[in-house]
């Protein structure tokens, strides 16, 4: 029996026992034998695949506790016709070990995911060019568009070959309604014409045709390839055979292949405007910095850059780092960051963002991040990623796609032998058949959902929104409920000291205390704390030991005073509260030493200014909104009637929020979370849709699935918008391919659309679908 080996990376092992358990769950499998290394993490594995998949061996591993770290590959794909296409190379390429792969027609991109190490990029180039395709490692296009700028120049010139050579055609035609028979071109010169079109510039469907029957499938050049060659056949045997009185149809075979390349060009330029977001943001970047370094200034290329040097931008550039500002004062704009127009004042200190652009001032930067670091290149991963992404609403036009094909050819034969018995007049039935092949091309079905997806996802990167992927932007649009944080989220999350009480009355003794025990945290509150204990310019005590308790608070030891718990009152101590320590809107830290109140502060955070107008946008649109925060009732009452949120729950820990939201996805409804991204990352996690409010270089981009550069509520609705729009598009240009065809197939099996015409409606069914598609970049 055949025998295949192969060596998997293993993840989670923490000794050699785990590795001697693993060994021998895998060898309990059939005819399975397997030795796992502890020190390299690795797993060779011999198996007979009859016996027992790779998946099986996968499943095994993960249930003993084990995980296969996992490796993504996006590669470029040249070749695809249709939307037939990609389904077929997504299923060769989903044929491959422990591989997930995803093919995009809109963008001719295909991205895989794999278990490290099982696949080699060779393999994956391989299975693409047997199946018919070729594809190029992302990473080695170029991010400058050069090779698809030189495959558009190519195709442009293969059309313009093919529209010299039809051109006489037309003007016979032309000639023909006006009753100018005279005119029409001797048989012999129309078949040296179209013959150069049919098997020279017409090759590329003979051969897409061959890849994909062979792959057992078909696709568009089936379609293009079968309906032409039967029109050019016909039409050669006619005037080969001198039969005069037979019509011949050379004019159909080449007006239909230069109308597909006339489509295709259409087509492909259009694709291009609604990928035109990366393209933006890659214009941001300045291709060269100005630098202090080995005492003198230099001026080098942004690829040369070093975390650490020193950076000079000067009035009107555009910085080519992130980083610090050293020196100077400037005003910024950052809108393709945060898509707010309005420019913001830098200083010594602020964080400043490469491309954002310097509009009046002059800063020295140390440099943090460069090149593939840095917060745009971050950006523009994630809008390639999102756009290569399939939405959920694509599937129904993928599995449709896959069978289309198929059932047209069907459709084509049937009103061949229909029209023949019928009308007695073969070569008409012939070229009815000829059209209904011709114009039943799902490339516009292929089309309909990715170019809506990439269009709305350039559109909310240039607005400050990051979709994480196309299934975030679906589903955005659904969203029923929203759950809200409170600090940091509704308010500014710059809460300030406003009132203290020190049981012995020393107040700054106390704010020392409670700053020092804090100074191990980066909670909003504890920063209000540490920067009002500055302003009194107060030395902080040694910090010995330091544990936060989610939720609740701090534990410190400090030196000379021992265990200070600063945190919920409740928490902290046992002893009640005055009432008058109630305030509304505020939120009280108590300090205790032993279970001995020392005092409490009272810290106040004002409400984001565009907080309340949000809530009432989105209940307007028939979301409901629902405040979920760790803070007392009080304060959570008095922000939450400021905002105009009629529910809400306080004094939740991190997990209550997650089992608050769990309780409401168990009423059915679509719910959606909006936070920090890091307290609320377990009701982040569960959420349907979560949204992570952005704050520049410590903004959440692998936390939520849509990320709000700006910081603003506002951008919630905004995004709900943007979805809903979106979706929008994306029916609109589902029924567009679909009544093209079911228009289309029966005037064609009838007579009534010649292949021409049903040539023509082919390509214009593609283009008016992306053209739709880049109607959304007019939304606001």
């Amino acid at each position: 029996m055949n025998e295949s080996v192969i060596t998997l990376p293993i993840a989670g092992m923490h000794c050699a026992a785990c590795a001697i358990r693993l060994e021998k769950v895998l060898n309990r499998l059939d005819g399975v034998s397997a030795s796992v290394n502890f020190a390299s993490e690795q797993a060779l594995i011999r198996y007979q695949p009859a016996a027992t998949s790779i998946a099986q061996l996968q499943a095994a591993i993960d249930k003993a506790g084990f995980s296969l770290p996992q490796q993504q590959l996006q590669l470029a794909i040249a070749g695809m016709s249709c939307a037939a296409c990609a389904v077929r190379l997504e299923k060769v390429l989903n044929k491959l070990p422990l591989c997930t792969a995803e093919v995009n027609f809109a963008t001719a991109t295909a991205r895989l995911q794999f278990a490290t190490g099982t696949v080699q990029p060779a393999d994956v180039l391989a299975a693409v060019s047997r199946a018919g395709f070729t594809a190029t490692l992302q990473q080695d296009a170029g991010q400058d568009g050069t090779a698809q700028t030189q495959s558009y120049r190519r195709e442009l010139l293969w059309f313009a070959a093919s529209a010299l050579l039809t051109l006489p055609f037309f003007l016979e035609m032309l000639a023909m309604l006006f009753g100018w028979h005279q005119l029409m071109l001797p048989r012999g010169l129309q078949l040296a014409l179209a013959t150069p079109v049919q098997f020279l510039i017409g090759w590329r469907f003979y051969r897409g045709a061959w890849h994909a029957l062979r792959s057992g499938g078909a696709n568009m050049d089936v379609l293009v390839a079968l309906g032409t060659s039967m029109a050019w056949l016909l039409s050669t045997v006619v005037t080969l055979a001198g039969w005069q009185q037979q019509h011949v149809y050379f004019e159909a075979s080449a007006a239909v292949i230069t109308l597909v390349l006339l489509g295709k060009l259409l087509e492909a330029r259009a694709r291009g405007k609604s990928a035109g977001a990366i393209a933006s943001l890659l214009r941001l970047a300045p291709r060269t910095a100005r630098i202090e370094r080995d005492g003198s200034l230099q001026e080098i290329g942004v690829d040369q850059l070093q975390v650490g040097d020193v950076v000079l931008v000067r009035h009107g550039e555009s910085l080519p780092v992130d980083g610090v500002v050293l020196e100077g004062k400037a005003s910024l704009d950052e809108s393709m960051l945060t898509g707010e127009s309005m420019p913001l004042a830098k200083t010594v200190g602020d964080k400043v963002y490469a491309a954002t652009r310097n509009l009046q001032g002059m800063l020295k930067i140390r440099a943090v991040s460069v090149g593939a670091h840095t917060q745009l290149a971050e950006i523009i991963r994630l809008v390639g990623q999102a756009q290569g992404s399939k939405a959920p609403i694509q599937r129904l036009a993928d599995r449709i796609a896959g069978v289309f094909v198929p059932v047209v050819a069907g459709l084509a034969v049937l009103t061949l032998l229909l029209n023949g018995c019928w009308l007695g007049d073969w070569s008409q039935a012939l070229i009815n058949a000829v059209a209904v092949l011709v114009i039943a091309c799902p490339c516009a079905l292929g089309l309909a959902t990715p170019t809506a997806v990439m269009v709305g996802v350039g559109k909310g990167a240039s607005r400050g929104m990051l979709f994480r992927n196309a299934t975030a932007l679906e589903s955005a649009g659904r969203i029923q409920l929203l759950v809200v944080d409170k600090t940091g989220t509704l308010t500014e999350g710059r809460p300030q000291l406003s009132h203290l009480w020190a049981a012995d009355g020393d107040q700054d003794q106390l704010l020392r205390l409670a700053a020092s025990a804090e100074s191990g945290s980066e909670h909003p509150l504890a920063l209000a704390l540490l920067q009002q204990a500055a302003a009194r310019q107060l030395p902080l005590l040694a910090l010995q030991s330091f544990r936060a308790e989610v939720g609740q608070g701090v534990i410190a030891e400090l030196a000379g005073y021992g265990r200070i718990r600063v945190g919920r009152p409740e928490w902290a101590c046992s002893q009640p509260l005055p009432p008058e320590w109630r305030a509304p809107g505020q939120s009280v830290i108590a300090v205790a030493r032993d279970d001995v109140l020392l005092g409490l502060l009272a810290v106040a955070d004002r409400l984001r200014p565009t907080s309340a107008a949000a809530v009432r946008s989105l209940q307007q649109m028939g979301v409901r909104v629902i405040m979920l925060t760790g803070d007392n009732p009080s304060t959570a009452a008095a922000i939450a009637a400021e905002a105009g949120i009629d529910h809400y729950r306080a004094g939740l820990r991190p997990q209550d929020k997650a089992d608050a939201l769990r309780e409401l996805q168990a009423t059915g409804l679509q719910v959606a979370m909006l936070g920090d991204g890091i307290n609320d990352a377990p009701a982040l996690a569960l959420a349907d849709v979560s949204f992570a409010m952005g704050g520049g270089a410590d903004v959440a981009l692998e936390t939520a699935d849509i990320t709000l550069m700006r910081g603003d509520v506002q951008q919630v609705a905004d995004a709900i918008r943007l979805s809903r729009a979106t979706l929008g598009k994306i029916r609109q240009n589902l029924f567009f391919a679909f009544i093209y065809n079911a228009l289309g197939i029966p005037l064609a099996a009838l007579g009534l659309l010649n292949p021409v015409l049903a040539g023509a409606a082919m390509a214009m069914s593609s283009v008016s679908v992306v053209s739709n598609s880049l109607l959304l970049r007019r939304w606001k």
